[in-house]
């Protein structure tokens, strides 16, 4: 089946933005778009000239001020030659001259024709999407040097016309406006790395743990090794040994289901969610509870599962498996902080919606919390784990037309119950 037009417009864009994103790992940012642009006022300033010289006539035109514009963005393309000192002085003189300048140098001239008023805009639109220091003193610079001009050639009347008047505000809300927006780029990335910053955090502590222990036990196994030399291993010394050997080995496979969930958790969020095939509720859980790596028998204990009645679903196996992942962990946690305790996993395909149950009565969860834990980057206690667990839950079972929601009562229990339609239907 041949790809729609639609889909072949997607594919272009993803691939555009692929090569963009690559080209970015290459080379600085600013010279990146300064490249860029170059290129564009390279090909657009004799381009325009054309265009307003020929086919739309203008009233006043130059050829002069724009091959001038054309030898700056030219010299623009030598952009990976600059020196940080450079590039920034070839930035406030070609943004300088080629936007608040040229364009209101041109718009001025024209008598503030509709063709040169809108030009003007976008190029202050342009200018303030550099560096907001750099680009106030390129509009200044540049506006006064045009004006000047301007006045010079005899447009100084101009100035103080109706028409040229009228525009101001509407520049300065445009500045004003890109000058915020750009804050609101600055906030969006410092949460992103605020974010990046908590899920190393959680890996770090995550597995710190595991290896204090490993480290611990290899310790005590070296001065083991080194008391005994040249004397057989007691009893209880092979005990020991054999004990400390669980204990690494459990370490190890604890972190390796650390790294495995944190992997799972990490394709998800970029992955498509939709449901892609039909999944047994009653085997993604018994798979769950054999991959999940339980500290002791003990706690393996804790762990019941009352299968009332087996149900299928539309969905994702190894999505499936992340959200269980996110649940058996917390509520093993609740039991472990509360120091009391049992965890109940029921798969009820008998009630209308088929649903599954997960109850612990561990440390629950105070009122107060419960609006905020579907959040992303909320987690409670605070610092426990980077807060996208129970969110990114919430995105699968939506994009699975099913439904999560949590009934708790603080120090008693939590109950997380999922709902799933009764006729799934695969969009394949």
């Amino acid at each position: 089946m041949r790809p729609t037009l639609h889909e072949r417009w997607k594919r272009w864009q993803h691939g555009l933005v692929q090569s963009l994103l690559l080209y970015h790992g290459r080379e600085d940012h600013a010279t990146v778009r300064v490249l860029l642009l170059a290129c564009i006022g390279t090909v657009g300033m004799p381009l325009y000239y054309v265009i307003w010289q020929h086919f739309f006539p203008q009233e006043y035109e130059s050829l002069s001020l724009r091959l001038l514009g054309i030898l700056l963005c030219a010299l623009g393309l030598f952009a990976r030659q600059f020196s940080r000192q450079m590039l920034n002085l070839y930035l406030l003189v070609a943004l300088g001259y080629i936007f608040p300048f040229f364009f209101t140098f041109m718009f001025l001239m024209n008598h503030a024709s509709g063709v040169w008023g809108e030009s003007l805009l976008i190029g202050l639109v342009v200018l303030f999407h550099f560096d907001t220091g750099l680009a106030l003193r390129a509009y200044v610079a540049g506006t006064a040097l045009a004006c000047i001009a301007a006045s010079a050639l005899g447009a100084g009347d101009m100035l103080t016309s109706r028409q040229v008047l009228q525009q101001v505000p509407i520049h300065w809300f445009t500045i004003a406006v890109l000058s915020v927006a750009k804050i609101s780029r600055h906030v969006l990335a410092q949460e992103k790395l605020a974010g990046m910053g908590a899920g190393l955090a959680t890996v770090a502590h995550e597995l710190r743990t595991p290896l204090t222990s490993v480290d611990a036990n290899v310790r005590g196994l070296l001065r083991m090794m080194a008391d005994a030399q040249g004397h057989a291993h007691s009893p209880e010394d092979r005990l020991t040994i054999i004990d400390a050997l669980a204990r690494i080995q459990f370490e190890v496979r604890h972190m390796n289901h650390m790294i495995d969930l944190f992997l799972l958790s990490a394709t998800a969020v970029r992955q498509k969610l939709h449901p892609v095939e039909t999944v047994s509720m009653e085997t993604v859980v018994e798979a769950v509870l054999r991959r999940y790596p339980f500290s002791s028998t003990k706690q393996q204990k804790m762990v019941r599962l009352e299968v009332r009645r087996n149900f299928q679903f539309a969905g994702q196996t190894e999505l499936a498996v992340v959200v269980l992942l996110n649940l058996l962990r917390n509520a093993l946690r609740a039991v472990q902080r509360a120091g009391k305790g049992r965890v109940r996993i029921i798969v009820d395909g008998a009630h209308q919606p088929p649903r599954l149950l997960f109850i612990d009565t561990g440390c629950g969860i105070p009122a107060q919390q419960m609006p905020l834990i579907f959040r992303r980057f909320y987690s409670h206690p605070p610092h426990n784990g980077a807060g996208i667990g129970l969110a990114l839950c919430q995105e699968i079972m939506d994009a699975w037309a099913a439904k999560i929601r949590c009934v708790s009562r603080e120090s008693a229990y939590a109950v997380f119950v999922l709902e799933f339609p009764q006729s799934p239907a695969i969009a394949r």
